[in-house]
């Protein structure tokens, strides 16, 4: 079934121009700040002698809180409106990270350290930061899920939800990045005010929604439901490769080319830079330009993306590592839309909050185990995780090329 055979034709009162703009630029700095914020968490824990695997665990528990939070925004969405539970989340972001901001300052300058300063991490950008960003990409999904009748445009909308995760990936790898070569604490005092611009954009630019376009008792999905599940495995695959790499970037860098941590930073957001750069290369040329059905962008893009952490492997040098990078994030760019667009397509309107909500908690899934994982392997060998996430984007591209859901119906 299709959200046009449903019936969920969108109305052109429902979503004029100016507001989906308004809803991307809030998602835009919210994943601005969070991504500002990564290239610097690495040379941060260091600077206040955490250790690795406590920078995963927190990494983790923010996941969690986005596994169990995510479905709830998602529905929520549709049945209080859009703009007060983007205003909620954003706002508790903000003070999430206003805490995690002085309890860094109170690190660096050996006012608090050890475990109360680890868990003062836990609380402010695992429990209350995961709970918060759960709520922006699904309470978007649904939106775009919500106006676009048929596959073409709820691929290219997606797409276009992707595109401004990945411009905030690439100007946070340059923020924070180039800011942390200056003053790392700078760098991570930048975040609250940036999602806090988000807040006031939201709050005096983005209207309520009309009272028809919201659902009363939106539906849950079952993840073990047929139309879903393969891309959902699909996907926690795909990111779950990803997250294996990402938190450890920081730390490669810096172990492999023997720099300090404000030039570990520095080196680790361009990287992202390169990575994000090709996200958006692929999700504003490549997805829109190609017509490609959800199953086929998921082939196409976890071979690229497959690549890209084979040529990770290897210590030889920064121009391998920018290029590998560059093929993640091309590869990323082109499968995400096939994973998020693919099962939407196949579910009704009042699931679709459900499906967004869904898609958000299986991507904060693969972010519970990875962090840590990757870690707590990279003790003992830093190929090890990246062997580790090769490995499982090559059983990714196996279930994306057999499996006959990524090739009949949306996934053709």
């Amino acid at each position: 079934m299709t959200a046009a055979a449903t019936g969920s034709t969108p109305s052109p009162t429902t979503a004029p121009a100016p507001q989906v703009k308004t809803l991307l630029t809030a998602v835009f700095l919210t994943y601005l700040g969070q991504m500002t914020l990564a290239p610097v968490a690495a040379p941060l824990a260091r600077e206040i002698r955490l250790e690795e695997w406590q920078v995963g665990v927190t990494i983790s528990l923010a996941a969690v809180m986005v596994v169990l939070t995510s479905q709830v925004w998602g529905r929520r969405s549709q049945s209080l409106g859009r703009k007060p539970v983007l205003l909620v989340a954003m706002l508790l972001a903000t003070i999430a990270m206003a805490v995690f901001t002085l309890m860094a300052w109170l690190g660096t300058t050996g006012a608090l350290s050890g475990t109360p300063l680890f868990l003062l991490f836990l609380l402010s950008r695992g429990l209350l930061f995961g709970s918060a960003i759960a709520a922006v990409a699904p309470t978007a999904q649904a939106f775009i899920a919500d106006i676009t009748p048929d596959e073409t445009a709820r691929v290219k909308g997606m797409a276009g939800v992707g595109a401004v995760q990945g411009s905030a990936m690439v100007v946070g790898a340059v923020v924070g990045g180039t800011i942390a070569g200056i003053d790392l604490m700078l760098s991570i005092a930048i975040v609250p005010v940036l999602i806090l611009c988000g807040v006031l954009l939201v709050a005096f630019r983005l209207r309520g929604d009309a009272k028809t376009t919201l659902i009363e008792n939106p539906a849950k999905v079952n993840p073990r439901d047929s139309r879903v599940w393969p891309f959902l495995l699909a996907g926690f695959g795909l990111y779950t490769a990803l997250g294996f790499m990402q938190i450890i970037a920081g730390f490669l860098v810096q172990d492999r080319f023997h720099v300090s941590s404000g030039n570990a930073g520095f080196i680790a957001g361009m990287a992202m830079l390169v990575s994000g750069l090709g996200l958006i290369f692929s999700q504003t040329v490549i997805v829109p330009r190609s017509g490609w059905a959800p199953g086929k962008l998921l082939r196409i893009g976890v071979a690229i993306s497959l690549a890209g952490f084979l040529l990770l492997l290897p210590d030889a040098g920064y121009p391998l590592l920018f290029i590998s990078m560059a093929l993640i994030g091309l590869g990323l760019g082109i499968a995400s839309p096939g994973f998020t667009a693919g099962p939407s397509l196949l579910l009704a309107r009042e699931e679709q909050g459900g499906m967004a909500g869904l898609i958000g908690a299986t991507m904060g899934l693969t972010f519970v185990v990875a962090p840590t994982a990757s870690t707590i392997l990279y003790r003992f060998s830093p190929t090890l995780p990246l062997a580790i996430a090769a490995a499982i984007m090559a059983l990714v591209l196996l279930l994306v090329l057999t499996h006959p859901r990524f090739r009949g119906g949306s996934g053709r």
